[in-house]
């Protein structure tokens, strides 16, 4: 017999004007308080991962004007590689 076990996948990883309209939804709800604690929680959650998300992506488009701009500052930045080329 097999068992069926709820191993969450693993999400892709959404865009930055994805992921900031999704965080701006998830603050509206939570804003209204319409949701239990536990929805909230979740929100909650959902928000923080969505954040990082958005700040990675901020991250990685100035790192890239920095470099494209030839700035003195890029020797303490990594290398830009572009994962979707």
């Amino acid at each position: 017999m097999t068992v069926k076990r709820n191993v969450p996948r693993k999400q892709k990883t959404p865009t930055f004007e994805k992921a900031l309209k999704e965080l701006e939804t998830l603050v509206e709800s939570l804003e209204q308080g319409d949701q239990s604690l536990e929805e909230s929680l979740q929100s909650f959650e959902r928000g923080v991962t969505l954040t990082r998300v958005c700040q990675e992506a901020l991250q990685e488009a100035e790192q890239k004007v920095r470099i494209l701009n030839g700035d003195a500052r890029t020797s303490a930045l990594e290398p830009f590689s572009d994962d979707n080329e």
